[in-house]
């Protein structure tokens, strides 16, 4: 009996070893067959258009968002938003500070900073407000096209430097403390950069991982300036103008911001409008892998021309001036498992 039982378990052995190779090929040939993905795509959720203000056109150019609040540059006004409810809160149409008033005209982009508004105006002025009470703090530039600013084009300002794209290839750098109560409108810069291309044309510049990083409309490129590189050489570039590394292809970039996990851009080629959301840390190495990519939404209402992009939790923002309205589009995200 003994011999018996030794060789039934030695055939239970070897059966049970035969089952484990037969599941264990099965798995490995499942896994290799099968492939996982993260599935991104954009669905409307709401706009802001003229109704939502009031009276008067819609005419959205810069935009941005900080604590909750979406700042838009309207023509010759400043309209805020509540981001989360797109209840309008107020419009700002002048710099007032004590007797001297100033009227908004042709403001062309806003940042929020620090507790500081920053606008700027084609017309050769730089506004600067409190965040919270909107009270006027300082103005650079005095409205004349000779003068310091020519124009302003397109502003960033980030870890207390402040960027201003003007007309032409000037970009100016300065230093936000530099910017008080009682400072002159005449502001020297501390630094200048070469935008290589550019005449009049509405730029967007953002800052991430220590370069600022600007949409180069008329390079066709991105162009990537390394911030310690620009105080490194401050005083050199008041002369020569630092120059960019740039990053070349097929599409001309109009917008560019940066959120937690996204470069979040909106480009044109052959006269379709784009928007698209690179990974970040891909596009910081110049590889431009979009994982959105598209012209409308679900094969309807073509993007106009978007001149701003900003990104609240979930929730894109697009300043589309060709429409005239400011389009808030769902970023969603879904898992797909394929099989070879």
């Amino acid at each position: 009996m003994e011999i018996i039982y030794n060789k039934k378990m030695k055939n239970i052995l070897l059966l049970l070893l035969l089952l484990c190779f037969l599941t264990n090929c099965s798995k490995d040939s499942y896994e290799e067959k099968s492939k996982s993905f993260t599935y991104f795509y954009l669905t409307n959720e709401a706009s802001i258009a003229e109704t939502q203000i009031g009276t008067g056109t819609f005419d959205p150019k810069g935009i941005t968002i900080a604590n909750e609040k979406l700042y838009v540059c309207n023509g010759d006004v400043l309209e805020i938003f509540n981001a989360v409810t797109l209840v309008h809160i107020k419009t700002i149409s002048a710099y007032k500070k004590g007797i001297k008033i100033i009227p908004f005209t042709r403001i062309s982009s806003v940042c929020v900073d620090n507790g500081r508004i920053y606008i700027g105006s084609i017309d050769s002025r730089l506004f600067v407000l409190d965040e919270i009470t909107n009270e006027a703090i300082s103005v650079i530039g005095d409205g004349d096209w000779w003068s310091t600013f020519t124009h302003v084009f397109g502003i960033a300002v980030r870890d207390g430097l402040l960027f201003v794209k003007e007309k032409e290839t000037s970009i100016k750098v300065f230093e936000t403390s530099q910017i008080t109560e009682t400072s002159n409108w005449n502001l020297v810069p501390i630094a200048k950069l070469n935008s290589l291309n550019g005449y009049e044309e509405i730029y967007s510049l953002d800052v991430q991982d220590g370069n600022l990083i600007v949409a180069g409309r008329n390079t066709r490129s991105y162009l990537y300036y390394n911030i310690a590189a620009i105080k490194a050489n401050a005083a050199n570039s008041l002369t020569e103008p630092i120059k960019p590394i740039t990053a070349l292809f097929d599409a001309t970039p109009i917008a560019i911001s940066f959120s937690k996990d996204w470069a979040i851009t909106s480009e044109t080629l052959g006269g379709i409008n784009y928007v698209k959301l690179y990974p970040k840390a891909e596009f910081m190495k110049h590889q431009f892998n979009a994982s959105i990519n598209t012209s409308n939404i679900l094969g309807k209402n073509d993007f106009g021309t978007i001149v701003s992009v900003a990104q609240l939790n979930d929730h894109l923002f697009l300043s589309d001036n060709t429409n005239k309205n400011i389009r808030i589009l769902k970023l969603n995200k879904s898992a797909i498992t394929e099989q070879n």
